[in-house]
């Protein structure tokens, strides 16, 4: 029995060994294919970087948003990195079977911690495997967030984790037993049944067991190994390794999520000047070795857990986009071409070959022929990816949100659509319009831009704009940035001329552009044309320069006499302005209206005193929740309005569900699947409520869309509304007189109202 523990384990941690080593090599040969990153973007700061990732892994900060999952996943991942001593003990086994590890193999904290961990590790992977089986891939539709998953590979992964539990556990009362353990000992305080039941046995029987446990252990750890370096896209097994470097080189080194600003442009590792472009700059993603190396890091780090899928309202509302498949089918591309690309394949932009035929001579059929797939293509093109995935998207960022490992999914998205806008020219035609309007209008309705002003000549006091009735903004505390939705769509008007009553009702001093502005260009970027956004980006940051007097210096303190304080009503505007204009040399400090009304409530200048009576629940924007973290301001001024009876939606906050707008979905039809805003409005009317509030305009349109459908089809009451917190608050500030409407009524009228231009 001990001799063929001994070869049997010895001949399987040879191969194990010498395979791992292989698949490393593998590894940074395959990572090296990828494109460079700017200098500096993925490794400034390493001390905090370092603290990001030790925070992440032993708070398991990600993991344990999802309550059970999280704890039992901690036990299994630390018993993973901490027992292997229980290994090299092993091997000694093989050889003597009372053998112990010299130094630690008697200390009692030592052995008691791994008892622990052990049988905490035994618990954590059957809670894990339970939760899988519970949510099978074969359940109907699409409930399950395993749905895609390799469950081949992730049982098997399981199983090993069990075994090895098992055998860690029995060694432990084996141990006892050849130790003359006689009576309780902490050092063997969880395995001390197993050492009573093996105290009868004679001293041969317990050794040819040990030699037996001990084999099956190390055996089953070197097979697991075996089997994983002949995968290297098993990422069910390789995220316990590539997650540490994939969190470490995430995009913020202090841990927040790759949301917010869209990285820009890069070719090479160097920013695109589409000013004056390289002739060898590469503008987007056309194939797999364009992205850069940490998009190749991130698809080989996927553990398909599917919390990406189980949140993205493309997947929820039947579309088919799945953040998970999509980074598993990057992955598993990149894998099987990978030998053609090391052997010195690719094409050139022309589509030539790049290497001769001898040079692929030795490369493997399978992989000359993943060579030949487009990146983006139909079924019938044998295409990696589906256009109709690609397009799906919304860029709400709910993937990125939830994934565990940090997956930047959005920036590999928009990367994509980058290139199939800039050169393919291929994309929803609806869109087309939307860009067109852009670059003619400045806007996406296509507007003249004199009626960017027209909402002002509603209100019964005058505001100040910039160029006209004031110099510049040294002269007022905020420019209030309206933004195209909130001085052109008829909806997001009324948010707008409630906001700017507000404020004025508070006494801030806020001014407005002149109605030159452009759009900020989020919906260009995010459908991919790049150039749009940077020729708008760059035309705002000059205007609102010129707005902030910024050469108009303090002789004091030598910087511009005005404080950059913009505040915006759409959260696409607060992002791209706060957030991407930086990219453009435009540094601002954009605060949300929501913000800024919590703050005059709190300071007294906003007094709610008028009843607002109802049920309400409010709806998280997407840009302004997980881009850019503002949850409580809208809460709480809800909160300061007498009378209102507030219930969060099943998904909020940080796993709020889209309205269907973003990644300028707000300019392309639906035609796959439930539209996302009715999913969104069927939430919300399951609690009955007698308003929906948001805090955006794109989610105003979208949601009151979708309200009013419901209504024509008898499936909503006729009372429910759909309005901004801002305009619930002015309904609380202002006192009603005899003839107005009872408060909220004057937001109702939305039934006969223009649809958005698509």
């Amino acid at each position: 029995m001990q001799l063929a523990a001994i070869i049997v384990s010895l001949v399987l941690t040879v191969v194990g060994v010498a395979l791992l080593a292989r698949a490393v090599g593998q590894f940074v040969r395959y990572f090296k294919l990828g494109q460079p990153v700017p200098a500096g973007s993925r490794t400034d700061n390493p001390y905090q970087r370092s603290v990001t990732l030790v925070r992440e892994f032993l708070g398991h900060t990600r993991m344990n948003r999802w309550g059970i999952v999280g704890f039992a996943h901690w036990f299994v991942a630390v018993g993973f990195l901490t027992l292997p001593p229980t290994l090299a003990q092993a091997f000694g086994q093989l050889f003597q079977a009372d053998w112990t590890l010299p130094i630690i193999g008697d200390f009692l904290p030592f052995e008691m911690y791994t008892e622990f961990i052990g049988v905490m590790t035994i618990l954590g992977i059957v809670v894990l495997m339970a939760i899988r089986l519970l949510n099978l891939p074969s359940r109907p539709g699409r409930k399950s967030r395993f749905a895609g998953s390799k469950s081949g590979q992730a049982y098997f992964v399981e199983y090993v984790i069990l075994t090895i539990g098992l055998a860690i556990y029995t060694l432990r009362g084996l141990e006892g037993a050849i130790h003359h353990v006689d009576g309780y000992e902490a050092g063997y305080f969880a395995s001390y049944p197993l050492v009573l039941a093996f105290k009868g046995l004679s001293v041969a029987t317990l050794q040819n067991l040990v030699y037996l446990v001990a084999m099956i252990k190390i055996s089953v750890s070197f097979i697991w190994m075996i089997v994983v370096s002949l995968n290297t896209n098993m990422g069910v097994a390789w995220h316990r390794f590539l997650g540490f470097p994939n969190i470490w080189f995430k995009r913020n080194a202090t841990g927040g999520t790759a949301l917010g600003a869209l990285q820009p442009m890069t070719s090479g590792g160097k920013p695109i000047d589409f000013t004056d472009p390289g002739d060898d700059d590469v503008f987007g993603v056309s194939q797999v070795e364009q992205f850069s190396w940490k998009g190749l890091l991130d698809f080989s780090t996927c553990t398909e857990c599917g919390r990406c899928q189980s949140q993205c309202p493309a997947w929820n509302t039947g579309k088919p986009l799945s953040p998970k498949l999509l980074i598993m089918s990057l992955r598993d591309h990149a894998h099987a071409k990978a030998p053609y690309l090391l052997a010195g394949g690719g094409k050139t932009m022309e589509g030539e070959e790049k290497a001769s035929e001898e040079q692929l001579a030795g490369v493997p059929a399978a992989a000359l022929a993943e060579a030949e797939r487009p990146l983006i293509g139909t079924a019938e093109e044998n295409g990696v990816i589906d256009p109709d995935v690609l397009w799906s998207c919304t860029t709400c960022g709910a993937c990125v949100e939830q994934c565990p490992v940090d997956i930047e999914h959005v920036d590999h998205i928009v990367d994509m659509r980058r290139y199939q806008v800039m050169i393919e020219s291929s994309f929803p035609s609806e869109a087309g319009t939307m860009l067109k309007n852009l670059e003619k209008k400045g806007n996406p309705w296509g507007l003249a831009k004199k009626q960017r002003l027209e909402w002002t000549k509603e209100l019964d006091f005058e505001v100040p704009v910039v160029g006209r009735d004031i110099e510049d903004l040294t002269e007022v505390e905020y420019l209030y940035w309206v933004g195209c939705a909130g001085a052109l769509e008829d909806r997001a008007k009324k948010t707008t001329k409630a906001f700017a009553e507000l404020l004025n009702i508070a006494g801030v001093k806020f001014a407005i552009m002149g109605g030159d502005e452009k759009c900020t260009g989020d919906s260009a970027r995010r459908l991919g044309n790049e150039p749009l956004f940077q020729e708008l980006g760059m035309e705002n940051v000059a205007a609102l320069n010129m707005a902030f007097g910024e050469d108009d210096e303090d002789e004091s303190t030598k910087k511009p006499k005005s404080a950059k304080k913009i505040v915006a009503t759409c959260p696409h505007c607060l992002n791209t302005i706060g957030n991407e204009y930086p990219q453009l040399g435009g540094d601002y400090e954009v605060i949300h209206h929501t913000q800024l009304l919590q703050h005059l409530i709190d300071e007294g200048k906003l007094l709610p005193v008028t009843p607002v009576e109802g049920l309400i629940t409010y709806h998280d924007p997407c840009y302004l929740g997980r881009h850019n973290k503002i949850y409580t301001p809208p809460r709480e001024i809800m909160t300061a309005v007498p009378g209102l009876r507030q219930q969060e939606m099943h998904r909020h906050k940080e796993r709020g569900f889209c309205c269907g707008a973003g990644g300028a979905r707000m300019w392309m039809e639906e035609r796959i699947g439930k539209r996302i805003n009715n999913e969104r409005v069927d939430e919300a009317l399951s609690l009955n409520p007698d308003i929906v509030s948001t805090a955006c305009p794109f989610c105003l349109v979208m949601l009151t869309d979708s309200v009013n459908g419901k209504k024509n089809e008898g499936k909503a009451k006729e009372s429910v509304q759909v309005v901004d917190v801002a305009q619930l608050l002015l309904d609380s500030v202002r006192t009603p007189v005899a003839d107005e409407p009872p408060a909220g009524e004057s937001q109702s009228e939305t039934e006969s109202e223009p649809e958005p231009v698509k």
